[in-house]
């Protein structure tokens, strides 16, 4: 499918959401979202990052997110990698052609500390049995306990999202603004995030 082909087309059915999702998808510029801080002191800290996203078929997927500590992207801090399968659910009311959708992150869940400060923070509430982290050093944590992101021990951590579709763009849902996570699917969203563009090759 060329570009101009590929923005023409908008998938409404979930099969034809499923077909037109499949391959990479990128941010298109410096992301901004809130989040809960990992301290537990209740407040929200602004988080800089970029996402890319490979669904390698209708059922399976790569996600990579990238965190900054600026604006413009300069200066990387930390990379998660998630695997997994993706769970496909009902029409979502945000708009004609969104649908829920789950990620389960069942194959992989990989942390990379690209900063001495950010393997401090993640060795700083390291929990026991795990090594300490290292720059530039990918160390998979699926199915272990780790305090810090809320993971008990064995748990299958879950995201409860939306995927919609509009001129050729990947939209996501926008996270809440107080920072609550998509770990439950009462805290699934209700609007679009900044959308992912097409990566051809």
């Amino acid at each position: 499918m060329n570009i101009a082909d590929h923005i023409l087309m908008q998938p409404t059915t979930l099969d034809e959401v499923k077909a037109y999702a499949v391959g990479e998808w990128q941010s298109i510029s410096m992301e901004l979202r809130p989040t809960e801080d990992r301290a537990g002191t209740g407040l929200i800290q602004p988080t800089y990052l970029k996402r890319y996203f490979n669904y390698l078929s209708e059922e399976k997927f790569i996600g990579t997110i990238t965190m900054f500590a600026d604006n413009y992207g300069e200066f990387p801090l930390l990379e998660f990698e998630f695997k997994g399968d993706l769970r496909w659910g009902g029409a979502h009311p945000i708009a004609d052609g969104a649908w829920a959708i789950d990620y389960v992150l069942n194959e992989g869940f990989a942390v990379t500390p690209l900063h001495k400060q950010a393997a401090q923070m993640l060795n700083a509430a390291l929990p026991e049995g795990i090594a300490p982290f290292e720059v530039n050093q990918k160390k998979d944590i699926l199915n272990k306990a780790f305090p810090m992101f809320n993971i008990v021990e064995g748990q299958t951590v879950v995201d409860y999202d939306l995927i919609y579709f509009k001129s050729g763009m990947l939209f996501m849902g926008a996270k809440h603004v107080d920072g609550t996570p998509f770990d439950k699917e009462e805290n699934r969203p209700h609007q679009l995030q900044i959308p992912l563009e097409k990566v051809f090759v």
